[in-house]
């Protein structure tokens, strides 16, 4: 038996990039061979190992033919007789084709070293288009790499054109698509992610209720780049400069979803956009299985960002409302994810991106006064009066946000 480093170490490496796991492909081993060695079995449908000591995974060298729609309809050899060139042409991309000897020498059959030098994605062989998932794979791959350069080929965006235009994208397991989309919303540059799907005629079949707002036109005064996809674009852009949480992320990109579904006779205003998103989230959450706090953090910003944008326009008791829909008094930390994915939008406008968004402080402000109320305290003074203790809190919340909505409004 020989191993090799392969893939995405391989590859991070030689970019001089952190190397965080390391996967080993084994050459002319077995089952019985791995398993006297110590290895523990956790492949399924072929055979892949945990080295006993390290962890790392170990698989054995493979062949693959597919016999079935989607990306688990593959036949697989992992016969002792499979070669290291055999299981690197099965890979999707040359710069994910590499090998590395136990001594340190690279083995490139496909040329990875030479698109790794032109900051080129590029397919390793036909083969490619029989997996679906590396659609959304090579897609997060652009948004992963993006800020180093790379592009992907003319020829893959094409075969990627072709999968999505096949119906192929349909049989794909849907966690299994969230999973790549979440991942992606995880890399340096998920904006990325999202348009090259849209290029390739994939974003439509994965999340149609967002590529729907390509083409929708907003007010040119409030948004100078009147696109509405575009406009989401800028916003990935600037959630990803202010925050790697893909909770966030997520809630910023499907925002405004809602803007699709106003009557076109209004356009280019989007009266309601935000009561007529969450029926569109509620399709995504139910057709992709979002999980909870992502779909929660996310409807809560689709219906009250344009609240926050106009914060002291509003009455203090909407305040108190808009604080007590985020849960802020019981969970701060949802306030904040609120916050980011405003100020994102805010921002995501062509001309704004470097813009102030007061809103952040100001609401924090509110929050901190109302929050200051002593309950306790408040029910033991005030008992006598026979009110409620829940709405006795919710007066004096009420009373002191009102107080800080007048210092803002004389500070400003």
């Amino acid at each position: 038996m020989k191993n090799y480093l392969v893939g995405g170490a391989v590859r991070d490496k030689l970019l001089r990039l952190p190397v965080t796991d390391q996967d080993w492909v084994v050459v002319g081993g077995n089952l019985s061979q791995m398993e006297a060695l110590g290895f523990i079995q956790i492949g399924k449908g072929f055979p892949v190992f945990l080295h006993p000591e390290t962890k790392d995974e170990y698989a054995l060298a493979r062949t693959e033919v597919k016999t079935e729609p989607g990306y688990t309809g593959f036949d697989f050899d992992a016969s002792n007789s499979v070669t290291l060139e055999e299981d690197l042409l099965r890979r999707d991309l040359t710069i994910n084709a590499m090998a590395e000897t136990e001594a340190g020498a690279i083995i490139d059959p496909y040329g990875g070293q030479e698109d790794l030098d032109k900051r080129v994605l590029r397919h390793v062989s036909p083969a490619f288009s029989e997996d679906p998932l590396r659609v959304l794979r090579v897609a997060r791959f652009a948004a992963r790499f993006a800020h180093l350069g790379f592009t992907i080929a003319t020829e893959t965006i094409q075969l990627m054109q072709e999968i999505a235009d096949s119906g192929e994208l349909d049989y794909l397991v849907k966690e299994r698509i969230w999973q790549e989309i979440e991942r992606a919303l995880g890399e340096k540059d998920p904006s990325v992610f999202i348009s090259t799907l849209r290029d390739c005629s994939a974003l439509k079949v994965i999340l149609p209720e967002v590529d729907n707002l390509f083409g929708v036109p907003q007010p040119e005064k409030y948004h100078p780049e009147i696109d509405t996809g575009v406009h989401i674009l800028l916003c990935m852009e600037i959630i990803a400069r202010i925050s790697d949480d893909p909770v966030v992320r997520y809630a910023t990109l499907v925002h405004d979803v809602g803007k699709v579904a106003t009557p076109r006779s209004n356009w280019p205003h989007h009266y309601n956009h935000e009561k007529l998103g969450l029926k569109l989230q509620t399709a995504i959450t139910e057709r992709l299985h979002i999980p909870k706090e992502f779909s929660a953090i996310a409807r809560l910003v689709c219906e009250h960002h344009t609240k926050l944008h106009r914060l002291k326009e509003l009455r203090a008791s909407t305040v108190l409302s808009l604080l007590e829909a985020l849960d802020a008094f019981r969970r701060p930390q949802r306030t904040e994810k609120f916050l980011l994915a405003c100020e994102a939008d805010a921002r995501g406008r062509t001309g704004c991106e470097e813009i102030d968004y007061p809103q952040k402080n100001w609401l924090n402000a509110v929050f901190d006064a109302a929050n200051a109320i002593d309950a306790g305290t408040l029910i033991k003074q005030e008992a006598s009066k026979h009110i409620k203790p829940a709405e006795l809190i919710r007066q004096h919340r009420q009373a002191a946000i009102e107080k800080m909505l007048v210092e803002i409004k004389n500070d400003d």
